[in-house]
């Protein structure tokens, strides 16, 4: 048997690498900002608080290695756990200092450098995230795969592996008790005799068992081989054979059990927030929309009559109805409720089609947003002619309605804007927006924010 190493040569130390950064970093910071204060901060305390600044950080480091150590991690759910460290390693730190004894600082040198470090720590983690995943591309810090299953769902779950080299996975193969027909998603590597051999003379981390559950025998041998060799297993369910959508585990008790959906806004915690954050970002940005909204107001009556705004009701939270403001962009018409803008609609006015590709157009959903209809960001809204044809035709239609809807989405940052003149269109619209609703977290909105901000400099070529 191959001594084996997992993750690939000298991989085990990554963790203490990225721990070691961590420590330069915020000994860097705190330097710097003493150094700033120094004729504030005596020598001795500054020593003692330094102490007490690392131990802090070294207690909480081991709850970041879930995120950080994930291969697939995206870059807005580290920079979010890397600003919860910050704020755990403050909340340590002071109780460390008033478990001591009193300090004669100043609260303006803890404003400075919690301040600092809480900038710069994200900026430190993705820029090490980056150095991790080049490194990885270059067939360091791998994860050698192999699969016991030659089906559809192993082939689904290697593409999702394979997404980005950066993840370090690399697949050896597929093996299944015999040879499948018409199977071309990887390399055939054999049976189970032949799995035996291959585990025994292969360096293989992870092992994939995609085979129906039915058949207890084959999956206690290969469990028992993946033990043997201390390689990590994953059962992956067979679900998707007949039900086309992501189940996530969840217990009643001791029992398991998959629930169809996972929604982070179900937790009233994070309802708070995204609300809190909604109604802070709205305020701010309505105190200071008289500057748009004015020319813009002017600027449409001035293109052809009729109201500044326009209102149609759409699908919001739950399925209600609610009225939708919008800048109105075309002459007004019979058809505003039942059709989609089109390219080159003979409704939309010179200014409407600026107002649309600069998605300013969307602007007075703000107040939407503070009257509690809408949200910053979610699934857009639809028109009920299309909530009623849609729920029909796509699977999960209606699930996009769980959290409120926003004034931008993660589907429209992916592209997924404008009209549906295809089927697949609406479909890859509604599987983006599950994807949100089940993955949320208030990077990933302040992710979609910036996105959106960006696409609408430039100019979004679906916007008509």
């Amino acid at each position: 048997m191959n001594k084996r190493v997992p993750h690939g040569r000298y991989g085990h130390f990554v963790p203490y690498l990225l721990l070691a950064c961590d420590l330069l970093v915020i000994n860097a910071i705190f330097i710097i900002i003493l150094l700033l204060n120094r004729e504030d901060v005596p020598r001795g305390e500054g020593r003692m608080l330094m102490i007490l600044y690392n131990v802090a950080y070294i207690l909480i480091d081991r709850r970041s290695f879930g995120v950080r150590g994930a291969r697939t991690v995206t870059m807005d759910k580290l920079v979010a756990k890397a600003l919860s460290m910050v704020v755990l390693q403050g909340v340590l730190f002071f109780a460390l200092v008033m478990f001591l004894g009193d300090t004669q600082v100043g609260w303006s040198f803890y404003a400075e450098l919690f301040g600092t470090l809480f900038v710069v720590l994200p900026i430190s983690w993705i820029v090490t995230r980056l150095i991790v995943k080049k490194m990885r591309r270059r067939g360091r810090n791998t994860v050698n795969v192999v699969f016991f299953g030659a089906n559809d769902a192993a082939a689904r779950l290697a593409r999702e592996l394979q997404d980005d080299a950066g993840y370090g996975y690399v697949i050896h193969g597929f093996f299944d008790l015999g040879r499948p027909e018409n199977y071309s998603a990887g390399k055939y590597l054999g049976n189970l005799n032949q799995f035996k051999e291959y585990i025994d003379k292969h360096q293989v981390d992870e092992i994939y068992y995609t085979l129906p559950g039915d058949d207890d025998e084959t999956l206690k041998q290969i469990i028992k081989i993946a033990d043997d060799n201390i390689i990590t297993f994953y059962y992956v369910p067979q679900l998707t054979r007949t039900v086309a959508r992501t189940f996530h585990l969840d217990h009643v008790g001791l029992s398991p059990v998959l629930r169809a959906h996972r929604n982070p806004l179900e937790n009233p915690v994070n309802r708070f927030i995204k609300r809190g954050f909604d109604i802070l970002f709205s305020v701010c940005f309505l105190l200071v929309s008289p500057i748009i909204f004015i020319p813009v107001a002017i600027a449409i009556k001035m293109s052809s009559s009729g109201p500044v705004f326009f209102r149609q009701k759409r699908t919001g939270y739950l399925g209600k109805e609610f009225t939708c403001l919008k800048f109105r962009t075309m002459r007004v018409n019979d058809q505003s409720n039942t059709c989609q803008a089109v390219r080159g609609d003979s409704r939309t006015t010179k200014i409407g089609a600026f107002l649309r590709r600069t998605s300013i157009d969307e602007l007075p959903q703000f107040i939407n947003v503070l009257k509690g209809d809408m949200s910053i960001v979610g699934p857009r809204p639809h028109m009920l002619k299309h909530t009623h044809d849609y729920t029909q035709l796509i699977d999960r239609y209606m699930v996009r309605h769980l959290i409120k809807p926003g004034i931008t989405g993660w589907a429209q940052v992916l592209g997924y804007r404008g009209a549906t003149e295809e089927l697949w269109q609406m479909e890859g619209r509604v599987e983006k927006d599950v994807w949100y609703i089940e993955n949320w977290h208030l990077m990933l909105d302040i992710k979609i924010i910036v996105r959106t901000v960006i696409n609408a400099i430039r100019g979004e070529k679906n916007a008509y």
